[in-house]
This record gives structure tokens, sequence and C-alpha cells, in this order.
């Protein structure tokens, strides 16, 4: 009697294992457990550092509970903050807007963005600024081109920055989650 109760109790000692439908990602930017599609559990978010090549952890995020566990702080930026609703303000906040993945997530929608055939034939290059508001729940909403260049580039920067998943985590000041307006540059350069 005392054998198979010793092998049950080995069974209930032994950790959870991966169900078949889940499985493990590994990829330059991200790494974690996919299960039906779906990011589950901890994923560790990498960036790289001009000076190495080795990657470094920029964001630590639990997909199962929705809980950011850790983030590489960044210099502190002043943002255009909505203090209280229709009163926007210059201010610093305690944690930025941050987008789940980093950087090197975010970049590859970026990396989507495709130069157009009239603006490289005329020559058009430059820096087109895309501003959106962050709400308070991390949603991207009201995209505008703040920055021009003309040549087809302004709605190429509008397009790719609106197909970009609403994966936002809000800002904050103290505790609480503030609605920020976000500038991102999108850069149309010519090879020589």
């Amino acid at each position: 009697m005392k054998q198979p109760l010793l092998a049950l109790f080995f069974c209930l000692a032994l950790p959870p294992t991966i169900s078949k439908a889940q499985r493990s990602v590994k990829t330059e930017f991200e790494q974690g457990t996919m299960d039906k599609g779906k990011k589950v559990g901890v994923w560790e978010y990498y960036n790289y550092s001009r000076n190495t090549d080795q990657p470094m952890v920029v964001q630590k995020y639990d997909h199962t509970n929705n809980k950011l566990l850790y983030y590489l702080p960044v210099e502190p930026q002043t943002y255009e903050v909505e203090k209280h609703p229709g009163d926007w303000m210059m201010s610093q906040v305690d944690q930025p807007p941050i987008y789940i993945g980093g950087t090197g997530v975010l970049s590859s929608y970026i990396s989507q963005m495709k130069y157009p055939e009239t603006a490289q034939q005329a020559g058009v290059q430059g820096k087109v600024i895309v501003s959106f508001t962050i709400d308070t729940l991390g949603r991207a909403t009201g995209h505008k081109v703040t920055k021009s260049v003309g040549g087809g580039c302004d709605q190429e920067a509008l397009r790719t920055c609106q197909s970009i998943p609403n994966q936002w985590l809000a800002p904050r000041i103290g505790s609480k989650a503030v609605a920020v307006r976000y500038m991102m540059p999108f850069s149309f350069k010519l090879d020589k």
C-alpha cells in the first residue's frame, strides 16, 4: 500500500509541464511562452546597446496577469500631460509611456514602413513626426502628422503608426495613470 501512495506523492511533487498547445518562443528581441497563439506567463524583452552585441533585458512583462514586472529606467522626459479632463500641461512623469516589448518589438512594426516611390524619385527625404495620445488605458488615438516632409512620406508614416498594435502601458504620475501626447519619428533617407 505504501508504494502506490509514494508514486502518487512524486507525481504531485513534479513541476507542471508545458501543455502540448504551449510552445517556447525566442527571437532577437523577446523570449517567452505562447499558448494557442497568445503570449502567456512572463516574457523578457531585449534591446542591444551600441557599445556591445550582447542583448540586455529592457522589460519583463507578465502576460497572464497583465502586469509590468520590470523595465529599464530611461532618462526623464517631459510630456504634454492631461492633468484633468481637457487640461493639458507640460510635465515629467514617474513612469514613461511604455510599449510592451520595448523598442525592439516596436521597431519591427516600424520597419514595415515603405518609402514611397514618388518621394524617392523626387529626392524627398527627412523626418516625419506623428503625434498621438496614449490614454490612461494605454490606447493610442488621435494620430496626426506634426512635422511633414511631403511626397507621400507623411501618409506612409501615419499609416505605419496607426498599424502598430495597442500594446502601450499608460504613463504614471505617482500611482495614477495619466494621458500623454506622444511624438514618434519616422525617418526617410535615400541611399547614396
